[in-house]
C-alpha cells in the first residue's frame, strides 16, 4: 500500500474555512454541566476542496476516538468514549464535499458514535488537536477519495494491506564533522553511528515497523539533506541521534528536543519564499499556485502539528530513556535545531548523554549501554504509535481489530 504523507493538522481558523469551497458552519451552544471525565459536543464545522473534505468536532474536553469506515452505501463512522452530543448534535445534519450528511447517536453507556454519510468513497485519517489559540480540543477527521474502503467484513484483508511506519534514523555529524569530542577522544559521530545501527536493528524486529537511515559508514551530509531524506523516506517519526558535550565535565544526563516555535517560524518564511520555484509538498499538498494567505496558513498549521506530534512522541521516549539513564532535563525541549524543521514529519533530537562527562563517555563506548540506549528508544517509539498510529498502518488497523 502506497504511504500517503500525513494529514496537515490545522488549527482551524475562520478565514481558512472560507478561503475553502462548501464552508459550512454549525452555532456554538451554551456548554451544560458535565460529569467529571466527560466531554461534549460544542460545534460542527466542515469543509471542502477538490483534495479532501473535513469535518471538525470542537469538543469540551479531551476524548478517545475511533475511526473506521463501511459500505453499501459508504460511511465514515466515528466513535468518542464519554462524549455528550449536545444540542448541536440532534437530528441530521447535511454535509458538505464528500461529505452527504452527518448523524449521531448514542452508543452503550455514555458513548457516542457520529456517522458520515458519504456521497462516494473515502479515506478517513483522524487526529485530535489540543486547546490552542483561543480553541478547546478539536477532533479532526479528513476524508480523501478512495475508490475501495473497507468494510467491516475486510478488516484482516486490509491489516494484511496495511502499511509499515517508516522510522527514519539519522546519525548526527560523519566524515570531515566529528561533532564533540570527549576526554578520552571518543568522537560523537562514531557514538552516534553506533547506537543508530543498534536501533536500527531495534526496530527491523518490530511487526509493523520499518526502520530506514541516513547513513551506514563515516560520511558527512548537510544539514538539509537529512530533512530531506526523513521527507523523501515518508517517514512517521524522524529521530537524529546524538551525543551532547558541555565546557562543565560535571554535566550529564540524556535529552530529548522537539522544534521550538521560533525555529517554526523562521522555516515557514523559507518555505514560502521558495515555494513558487519548488515542488515541495506540505501534508501532501502542493504549495504552488495558492493563494498566499491559504499556503500560508496551510504551511503553519502543518508545522504546529508536527511539533505537538513530536513533544508528544518525545515524552514517550524521554520516559523510556529515564529508566536506564538520568535524564538532565524532565521533560522535551525545544530548540531551533535545523535537522528537525521538516514541516510534516514529526521530527526528534536525541542527546543519548554528555560525551564530555568522563563517566558517560565511558558508558557510550560500552555496547551493553548502547543497547539499552536503543532498547529505550525502540519502547517509546512502539508506545506512541500504540497511541497515535496513523490510519492504514499495520499497527492501526490491528488496535482497531482487537477493538471490534
Amino acid at each position: 500500500m502506497n504511504k500517503v504523507r500525513h494529514p496537515i493538522l490545522y488549527r482551524e481558523r475562520r478565514q481558512f474555512l472560507g478561503a475553502m469551497a462548501g464552508v459550512g458552519a454549525g452555532l456554538v451552544l451554551p456548554q451544560p454541566l458535565l460529569a467529571a471525565g466527560r466531554s461534549l459536543v460544542q460545534d460542527v464545522r466542515m469543509a471542502a476542496d477538490a483534495e479532501r473534505t473535513r469535518l471538525v468536532l470542537d469538543l469540551a474536553a479531551h476524548a478517545e476516538h475511533s475511526v473506521f469506515t463501511l459500505s453499501d452505501p459508504d460511511r465514515v463512522v466515528i466513535d468518542l468514549e464519554d462524549v455528550e452530543p449536545g444540542e448541536i448534535l440532534s437530528g441530521t445534519q447535511s454535509g458538505t464535499g464528500t461529505i452527504r450528511r452527518v448523524r449521531s447517536g448514542r452508543r452503550g453507556e455514555g458513548d457516542l458514535r457520529v456517522v458520515l454519510d458519504l456521497e462516494r468513497p473515502g479515506r478517513p485519517r483522524s487526529f485530535l488537536l489540543e486547546p490552542s489559540d483561543g480553541y478547546d480540543y478539536r477532533l479532526v477527521v479528513d476524508i480523501e477519495s478512495h475508490d475501495q474502503p473497507a468494510s467491516i467484513a475486510e478488516i484482516q484483508k486490509e491489516e494484511d494491506q496495511a502499511r509499515d511506519l517508516i522510522i527514519a534514523i539519522d546519525p548526527g555529524h560523519g566524515g570531515r564533522d566529528p561533532g564533540a569530542i570527549g576526554p578520552a577522544g571518543t568522537m560523537e559521530k562514531t557514538i552516534a553511528l553506533q547506537i543508530s545501527e543498534r536501533l536500527y536493528n531495534e526496530v527491523a524486529g518490530m511487526e509493523g515497523f520499518k526502520p530506514v537511515i541516513a547513513r551506514r559508514d563515516d560520511r558527512f551530509l548537510p544539514l538539509r539533506e537529512r530533512v530531506d531524506f526523513a521527507r523523501e523516506s515518508d517517514a512517521d517519526l524522524f529521530l537524529s541521534m546524538h551525543a551532547d558535550a558541555f565546557h562543565d565535565q560535571r554535566a550529564r544526563g540524556s535529552s530529548v528536543f522537539a522544534l521550538s516555535t521560533s525555529g517554526a517560524t523562521s522555516e515557514a518564511a523559507r518555505w514560502m519564499a521558495s515555494r513558487e520555484n519548488s515542488a515541495d509538498f506540505i501534508g501532501g499538498i502542493s504549495m504552488e499556485h495558492r493563494d498566499e494567505q491559504v499556503a500560508s496558513v496551510l504551511l503553519d498549521l502543518s508545522q504546529t502539528a508536527s511539533i505537538e506530534s513530536s513533544l508528544d512522541a518525545g515524552e514517550e521516549i524521554l520516559g523510556q530513556l529515564g529508566g536506564i539513564n538520568r535524564l538532565h532535563s524532565e521533560s522535551v525541549q525545544q530548540a531551533g535545531f535545523v535537522v528537525l524543521k521538516s514541516p510534516d514529519v514529526p521530527s526528534l533530537l536525541v542527546e543519548t548523554a554528555f560525551i564530555s562527562n568522563p563517566q558517560e563517555e565511558r558508558q557510550l563506548r560500552d555496547p551493553t549501554h548502547q543497547a539499552n540506549l536503543a532498547r529505550a528508544m525502540r519502547n517509546g517509539i512502539e508506545r506512541y504509535f500504540e497511541r497515535k498510529a496513523p490510519p492504514g498502518t499495520v499497527i492501526s488497523e490491528r488496535r482497531r481489530n482487537r477493538r471490534t
